[in-house]
Formats: C-alpha cells, sequence, structure tokens
C-alpha cells in the first residue's frame, strides 16, 4: 500500500482520497440535456438554470455524464459499508496475490463512545479515559499478534488467500473507484450525513470537495434540492391545505410577485415606468404607492424565474 500522497486529502490516521481523473463537469451535464455537440452559445446563468431545473425535476440521466475516478485508503470495516453503494467501478488491493501490510486504523479518544440506545447504527456519550485507554490497548494488541500470526504463517508459506482472514478489519485497505456524478452526490448525500458513521463520514466530506471544483453548479443545486430541500408527501400537503391561513400563502405569493419582477429587471433592465406593470403582470396587487416603497427599499431578492414560477404555482396550489 502506499503512503499518503502530495495530492490527496488525509483521512483518519493513515487513509486518504485522492482525485485521480475525472471526465466532463457543468458544461456536460448541459450539453447532455441540450443534446448538442459543443457549448452553445447559452450565458452561463442560464447554465445554471437548467442544471437547477434537472435536479428540482429529478432528470437524473444528464448527471451521469460525470464521471469521477478516486484513489482511497480506508480500513476494510470502512470499505465495506462503501461497497454496499453498488453503483461504481472498484479495483481493491488484493490480499489474495499481496502481502497485507502492518497498517491498522486506531481510533482517536474522542470517537470512542457508547452504543447509542436510540439508534442501534450509532454511538453517543463520553467515555471515562480508563476505558478509552482500555479500547486502544485492546486495538493495538489485536492489531499487533494478529499481524505476527499472519506474517509467521505467510513466512511459513501458507497460502495468502487462507491467512488473511486471521487479519481484523480495522486493517487498511485501498481502491481504485469510479463512479458518476449522479451516483457520487448520492453517496455524499447519505454518508456526509452527520447520522453516519463517523470513519466513513470523513471519506465521503474529502470526495465532496473535489465535487464542488469540478461541477460547481450541479453541487449548488444538490444542496439546494436535495441535502437541504424539502419534499412533503400527499398527507402533509393535506395538512397543509387545511390549516395553513390564506393570508399566510398570499404574503408569500406577493413576496414571489417581487422577486419575480426583481429578478426580471435584473435579467433584462427596464425603463422606471415599466416595473410596476411589470409587477402587476406577474400577480401582484399591491397600490403603485406600496410597491414603490417596497421596491426602493433595495431588500428584494432575486432568484430564478423558473423556480419562483413553479413556487407560486404550488403555493396557488394550496388555496384550492
Amino acid at each position: 500500500m502506499t503512503q499518503i500522497p502530495e495530492d490527496a486529502i488525509k483521512c483518519l490516521d493513515k487513509g486518504f482520497v485522492r482525485l485521480v481523473d475525472s471526465m466532463g463537469g457543468d458544461d456536460a451535464i448541459v450539453q447532455s440535456a441540450r443534446v448538442s455537440y459543443g457549448k452553445g452559445t447559452s450565458k452561463v446563468s442560464q447554465d445554471r438554470g437548467l442544471i437547477r431545473y434537472l435536479m428540482r425535476h429529478r432528470h437524473t440521466t444528464p448527471f451521469e455524464m460525470v464521471e469521477f475516478k478516486y484513489h482511497c485508503k480506508m480500513p476494510i470495516f470502512v470499505a465495506r459499508q462503501w461497497v454496499r453503494h453498488r453503483t461504481a467501478n472498484i479495483n481493491e488491493y488484493s490480499l489474495r496475490y499481496s502481502e497485507a501490510r502492518d497498517e491498522f486504523y486506531y481510533p482517536e479518544a474522542e470517537h470512542i463512545q457508547y452504543q447509542s440506545a436510540l439508534n442501534k447504527q450509532g454511538r453517543s456519550g463520553k467515555v471515562p479515559k480508563e476505558l478509552t485507554d482500555k479500547v486502544l490497548k485492546y486495538f493495538r494488541e489485536m492489531s499487533d499478534r494478529s499481524f505476527e500470526m499472519y506474517k509467521e504463517l505467510n513466512e511459513a508459506g501458507l497460502a495468502r488467500e487462507l491467512i488473511r482472514a486471521i487479519l481484523p478489519v480495522n486493517l487498511y485497505t485501498e481502491w481504485y473507484w469510479k463512479n458518476d456524478l449522479h451516483n457520487l452526490l448520492h453517496f455524499i448525500g447519505l454518508r456526509s450525513d452527520p447520522h453516519a458513521q463517523y470513519e466513513i463520514r470523513v471519506f465521503s466530506d474529502a470526495m465532496a470537495e473535489s465535487v464542488k471544483k469540478v461541477a460547481p453548479f450541479a453541487w449548488e443545486a444538490y444542496q439546494d434540492y436535495v441535502v437541504r430541500g424539502m419534499r412533503f408527501s400527499r398527507i402533509e400537503q393535506s395538512l397543509l391545505e387545511k390549516n395553513l391561513p390564506a393570508r399566510v400563502i398570499d404574503d408569500i405569493l406577493e413576496d414571489i410577485f417581487y422577486q419575480i419582477t426583481a429578478t426580471l429587471h435584473n435579467n433584462k433592465s427596464r425603463e422606471e415606468t415599466d416595473l410596476f406593470p411589470l409587477y402587476q403582470k406577474q400577480g401582484g396587487s399591491d397600490s403603485k404607492v406600496d410597491f414603490k416603497l417596497k421596491w426602493d427599499s433595495g431588500e428584494i431578492e432575486i432568484g430564478n424565474v423558473r423556480e419562483l414560477r413553479e413556487f407560486k404555482t404550488k403555493l396557488e396550489s394550496l388555496k384550492n
């Protein structure tokens, strides 16, 4: 196995994630969605809007046109969690053909905790120092002794494919792992979640850094619509329809009318005399005097016209 390369992100005590190669980026997503053979003449803002539309409406195929290949080194028990995501091409260091190396994961004391009473897969609660010391002592004793036995049997000429079974799952392994952006984002969404196991979360967080650089618009859209977004079930929508006062919906709609107007004006500047009619065209009902007061406040945010209009339609459906 290798030492930590200079261009890698260190993970845990001896592991790392290194982006080896990538194919495509935001432009490849847009190109695929438009089924064109070049970058086209669209503005960057239009590309961003299209990517956000695709993510919002769960059109996943264009995101599969972008690929990432990583070189990773992690404890075996982390790798076994990792491969539950059955969407990647993997080539792992083989203990059938190659000798194991004396590299084991030892947790930091702060990550040694009790079994969670609420989450069968999690941990919580501060552990006294004498107990964390004992855990670390057992980790090292187990690792050292098992490797001694492995080394003895290996030198005696025993088959590696069998004697590897002596080694514990805190032994480090490494692999090349290639995946498309759609499935990579799904992986990161699950494994970078605060509820995910710490030891795999650090690897997921490291991989996220390369996604941010290679496909920043796609990353932004994923954060907005999947990680921090919210979907309502039919039952939840019904509760909102019954219990959300119409006046509250109307207030939100008014804000949207102003935002659509401001966004259209930002995209294509209008004469001042055209702004109020433009606002009315969006559905706004404020008087001209009130409109000017709000407009001149400078507090109206701009957004994406398509998104705002879709939100407007959803809100109006709650009143029906």
